[in-house]
């Protein structure tokens, strides 16, 4: 057995992806012949005088080229060739056998166990050369092949680290969008209020809610940014800080007096306002839908204004629905868009149903929305439970209606149930 300088690092000729060939033949002659050519092409060249010394060799040396005789006592070359397939290898091996024989029986059972290419006896230089040539290319997109995988391996790796630590923010995104209703069932004299607040994924653009006001009235609202996520979770958030009874002086449904106190500014003009803060001051592509609602806790009487939410539902004492509303424009659309309300009275008993398009525009498998109607089936069948469960066997509901594959939108809802005036809790 006889070995060259051999380098790990060494590249082959005009830094070709050969570099170290296994040349394994039990005639000494041969092997010279073939050692000799193979060094003038510029290659390292290990010998081998049989197929166990060469699997050895193997084993032990990175080898990227085998040239080895198909008839050998002992280990044939067929057989070499099986064993070096089978051994581990971080990069592919080109394996040549070289044979008398010229069947195309014997040449298909070399393919089948692992030959690349064969050589007849006696060896032609130029063929040689062309042989190798052909090994080299195969070899080169192999190795280009690795680095591109390792590439997209080592890519797929940065992603998920990227997506974990944006999925831990979205968690805690999540949970400071849910504490912007803190209380989900409030309750202000004669009338309680039940929220829900479901998005379709981490954070969504609903946004509902509930405040006092002077003049023993309540402030109730549902909003529906446009979009998903946290640009839509982002402008809710603030949309909530113009309608919140925490901060009264920037609640821009309150008119803060010279002398003090407040008092109420209609909802048109709360919806004119927040157009006008949409437009010019936050300057979004964003847009909302919203329903605002002042309800009087004495008599029932509610001030509504629709900015392009769904209609509002209220669900009588004797558990019929009916819908309300005159559309309106969404705030953030139109720069001299005009707002109007509309009145109502809430008998005892009855319940306000502010609601997003999650609910009405939810389809089936078939693709077909559930719509009023189908809302209003929903709302009528739960008409007997307490609010909140009322709120959840909606929600259960309408997932069965989805065909229980899960919500594609955000879902959002507030329930206003008004009592006797001398009910008060």
């Amino acid at each position: 057995m006889l070995s060259k300088n051999i380098k790990p690092d060494d590249a082959g000729p005009s830094g070709n992806v050969i570099r170290r060939v296994l040349v394994v033949d039990d005639s000494r002659a041969q092997r010279r012949l073939l050692v000799a050519t193979l060094t003038k092409l510029g290659f390292d060249v290990i010998e081998a005088e049989s197929g166990e010394a060469a699997l050895a060799i193997a084993r032990s040396t990175e080898i990227e080229l085998v040239i080895s005789d198909w008839m050998m006592p002992g280990m044939d070359g067929l057989t070499l060739c099986q064993k070096f397939r089978a051994l581990p290898r971080e990069t592919y091996g080109y394996f040549i056998l070289l044979t008398s024989k010229n069947e195309k029986g014997a040449v298909a059972q070399g393919l089948d166990i692992g030959a690349d290419d064969f050589l007849t006896k006696p060896i032609n230089s130029e063929e040689l050369r062309a042989r190798i040539a052909a090994g080299e290319r195969i070899l080169r997109m192999e190795r280009e092949l690795n680095e591109k995988n390792r590439l997209v391996v080592a890519t797929l790796e940065e992603i998920s680290l990227l997506y974990d630590a944006l999925n831990r923010d979205l968690i805690e995104a999540r949970k400071m969008q849910q504490s912007l209703v803190r209380d989900r069932l409030r309750t202000f004299g004669t009338a309680e209020v039940a929220l829900l607040l479901k998005p379709s994924g981490h954070v969504g653009g609903d946004l509902v809610g509930a405040f006092e006001l002077p003049d023993n009235r309540i402030g109730i609202f549902a909003i529906d940014v446009s979009g998903h996520g946290i640009a839509s979770a982002l402008l809710s958030a603030r949309i909530a800080g113009y309608l919140s009874d925490a901060a009264p002086a920037q609640n821009v449904a309150l008119i803060q007096q010279p002398e003090g106190g407040f008092r109420v500014r209609p909802t048109a003009e709360v919806a004119d306002m927040l157009n006008k803060i949409m437009l010019s001051d936050m300057k979004s592509d964003l847009y909302f839908t919203m329903t605002l609602a002042y309800v009087c806790l004495s008599t029932g009487e509610t001030e509504i204004t629709q900015c392009g939410h769904p209609n509002p539902v209220v669900l009588h004492a004797d558990e019929s629905v009916s819908f309300h509303g005159n559309g309106g424009l969404p705030i953030g659309l139109v720069t001299d868009a005009s707002y109007e309300s509309f009145s109502l009275v809430l008998e005892p008993q009855d319940r306000l149903i502010l609601y997003s398009d999650g609910f009405t525009e939810c389809p089936d498998r078939s693709g077909q929305e559930l719509e009023e109607t189908g809302f209003a089936a929903i709302v009528a069948k739960s008409a007997a439970l307490p609010a909140q469960e009322m709120i959840e066997a909606m929600v259960w509901d309408l997932d069965s209606f989805a065909g229980g594959d899960g919500l594609m939108d955000d879902l959002s809802c507030a329930v206003v149930t008004y009592r006797e005036p001398d009910a008060r809790t």
